[in-house]
């Protein structure tokens, strides 16, 4: 089994990537981590809802064609459920037990995800009801990840 994120959106800014390289890196020794980024729609700052919805659509076939049926799905949305991260580790491992395919993490652009990506997860996860940048969020799921399985292995990490 594997943990792959999927991602819109590059990572730009030099100090999230070694961040995140950094939470790749140590997270191998824990499990086989892919991470899957995706290119975002480029769309002008002012859309109609019809063209809004027109791009996420778009955007959400490019992530679900990265989605096996066999998938478990967590995707990480403002309206998702909230956890501490004991409360996630024993989420994600408990659903990792139970998944028959790989685990997969989705992380929309900045204008969030279509209404068939949301419906696909198997769980709607939030950090928080702030809004964040996407490509900051990835650094955080994946520090959480890291977090959540030095939980599991007993390590204390995470106090």
């Amino acid at each position: 089994m594997k943990v792959r994120i999927v991602a819109l959106g590059k990572l730009k800014e030099p100090s999230l990537r070694t961040l995140c390289g950094e939470y790749e890196k140590r997270l191998g020794a824990y499990m086989d981590l892919e991470v899957v980024a995706l290119k975002d729609e480029r769309a002008p700052e002012k859309l109609s809802d019809l063209e809004r919805t027109r791009v996420l659509e778009r955007e959400g076939a490019r992530i679900l064609e990265k989605i096996r049926p066999q998938d478990t799905v967590i995707v990480l949305a403002i309206e998702g459920r909230q956890y501490d991260s004991v409360a996630f580790s024993e989420t994600f491992y408990d659903m990792m037990d139970i998944c028959w395919g790989d685990m997969v993490f989705v992380i929309g652009s900045s204008m969030g995800l279509s209404r068939a990506v949301k419906e696909r997860g198997d769980l709607l996860l939030s950090f928080s009801k702030m809004t964040m940048p996407h490509t900051l969020i990835r650094a955080v799921l994946l520090e959480q990840i890291y977090r959540a399985s030095r939980i599991r292995s007993g390590h204390v990490y995470h106090k």
